[in-house]
């Protein structure tokens, strides 16, 4: 079984999003960059948002150097409104429209329900499903202009359950939720609703905080933990004119590994069945 990404090189044509502008909340780190970037290299123009000015600012030279796309960087609170249309605002006067949006700010951490508090379930719904709300709702004028799309980065937390993780579980569900009702209503306006369900991600900060109590990668039935690769050209394809009659659609990009939740790993006799003689 493979145990290391399988090198991939772009797939799609490289002007495929020219003229285009995507803003990405929590672009400016982890799977979110890997997103931006690969539609930068592709041709879009982006404005990143999340709360650390200075790391955004530091993520946004970084993209333009190693992609030599347009990038603008605006400090903003995804729970706070005003925070979110200001940086519709910046992002309209800077590129003139929106046609993608990628909501992937989140908050998360392991907790057991015991020593959850009140106010940390509080925040991860904040972040997680009121943020989501709050840029969707501040773009969508802009993406009705554009008959647009949007994807809304969630987890696989619901799909089986999982310890320690029913604030974010709860959370992500509810964007899944959100993602179904906003494509059925938002169709006719010609405005595409998708999500990405990424799994272990291997280069990510994300992973190393909650790999714990969250399975081993033996479980994931392609061998190995994702790479932010895989989320990237998933991205490129929900957004491209392939995908223009798919709506509605949480994608799981994780090898398998939530269907194989409860497995610790392969047993030999899989990963090596014996030889019979017909």
């Amino acid at each position: 079984m493979p145990k290391e990404p399988v090198e991939t090189t772009e797939i799609f044509n490289k002007n495929l999003f020219n003229g285009k502008v995507l803003l990405c909340s929590g672009g400016g780190s982890g799977i979110c960059r890997g997103m931006t970037e690969a539609m930068l290299r592709h041709g879009v123009k982006a404005c990143i948002i999340s709360r650390s000015k200075d790391k955004l600012e530091k993520a946004a030279e970084e993209m333009r150097q190693s992609t030599g796309g347009e990038v603008l960087a605006v400090p903003a609170d995804v729970r706070n409104f005003e925070d979110v249309e200001k940086a519709v605002k910046a992002t309209i006067e800077k590129y003139g429209r929106i046609d993608y949006l990628i909501n992937g700010a989140a908050g998360n951490f392991l907790s057991p329900f015991e020593n959850l508090s009140p106010n940390a379930f509080r925040t991860v719904i904040e972040i997680d499903l009121i943020g989501t709300f709050n840029l969707t709702k501040a773009t969508f004028p802009y993406l009705k202009e554009s008959k647009g799309s949007i994807i809304n980065v969630t987890a696989t937390l619901s799909h089986t359950g999982t310890i320690m993780q029913s604030h974010a579980g709860a959370a992500k569900s509810a964007v899944d939720a959100m993602t179904k009702h906003w494509a059925v209503e938002f169709g006719p306006h010609g405005i595409r609703v998708n999500g990405i369900a990424p799994g272990p991600i291997a280069e990510t900060v994300g992973l190393q905080k909650l790999s714990r109590g969250m399975g081993r990668f033996e479980s994931i039935p392609l061998g190995r933990a994702g790479a932010i690769k895989d989320i990237e050209q998933s991205t490129v394809f929900l957004f491209s004119e392939g995908a223009n009659w798919i709506t509605g659609v949480t994608l799981v990009v994780d090898g398998g590994h939530w269907m194989n939740n409860g497995q610790v790993q392969y047993p030999e006799s899989i990963l090596n069945p014996p030889k019979h003689r017909l």
